[in-house]
């Protein structure tokens, strides 16, 4: 199941609205718990509370973990793609004409098709298919000038240059569909984590309705907390969200257009 289809600020609100209403819920049964017995102690429902919370505290700070590290990936891999595209643009110099003119024109284009649909800061599943299939006729076509060149001389060692610099160029597109697109949080980490809050806000909420207390008007204040934790979560987790720099394509493409000159 995908949480793509839930709007980010989805994450906020619901997460507050879990927060109070599981700690109400914790409330109200803690004092039922109270009117009907009087042997059940605060330490130990503090203790339990406490377990649930510290849990909480864990599968955030993990899932965390799992959406800062596919960041700092995706900034890594557009590092890694403009060097990738700089060598396959330069190395098709060792190309005859007229394939190198041809190879060089198709590198830029495709250089244009990546920052066109990343700079549109639109993630249209159309508009992704459409320059998913025009990267990939320009990947095929780039390779089939590389196997016409190889064709004619078997030993060229600079014809094995430039298949190279392919080869790396479609490891790194692929690596950039896998990390950057496809990679998600499973749903069943959303799922417990859910679970974990819920059970740890009724646990708290339990702790109050047993000791005979008010409720707390601090709930709010650590509902917001939740919530502002779940959010960068959840943004951090969606491309479209989280953009990051591709500022080292930009310098490329800037290049290859004063190079072409």
């Amino acid at each position: 199941m995908s949480m793509d289809s839930i709007p980010i600020w989805g994450f906020f609100f619901g997460t507050i609205l879990v927060v109070m209403a599981s700690a109400e819920a914790g409330v109200r049964l803690g004092l039922w718990s109270l009117q009907r017995a009087d042997h059940e102690k605060e330490s130990s429902a503090s203790g339990v509370s406490g377990a649930i919370l510290g849990l909480t505290a864990f599968m955030l700070a993990f899932t965390f973990g799992i959406v800062a590290q596919r960041f700092d990936a995706r900034k890594e891999l557009v590092r890694d793609d403009a060097s990738a595209i700089r060598g396959a643009y330069l190395r098709a110099d060792f190309l005859p004409e007229p394939e190198r003119t041809e190879a060089r024109r198709l590198t830029a284009r495709y250089l244009d098709v990546r920052l066109s649909f990343v700079q549109g800061a639109s993630m249209d599943p159309a508009h992704l298919r459409d320059a998913r299939a025009e990267t990939q006729r320009i990947q095929r076509r780039l390779w089939e000038l590389a196997r016409a060149n190889a064709a004619r001389d078997m030993n060229s060692d600079i014809g094995a240059l430039y298949v190279e610099a392919l080869n790396t160029l479609y490891d790194v597109d692929a690596q950039r569909m896998a990390i950057g697109l496809q990679a998600r949080v499973p749903f069943g980490v959303w799922a417990l984590l859910l679970a974990l809050m819920v059970l740890g806000m009724v646990s708290i909420g339990y702790f109050t309705g047993i000791a005979g207390s008010r409720r707390s008007k601090a709930m709010p204040i650590l509902a917001i907390a939740f919530a502002a934790v779940v959010l960068v979560i959840a943004k951090l987790d969606r491309p479209s969200e989280a953009t990051v720099t591709q500022q080292p394509l930009i310098d490329l493409q800037t290049f290859i257009r004063g190079s072409a000159r």
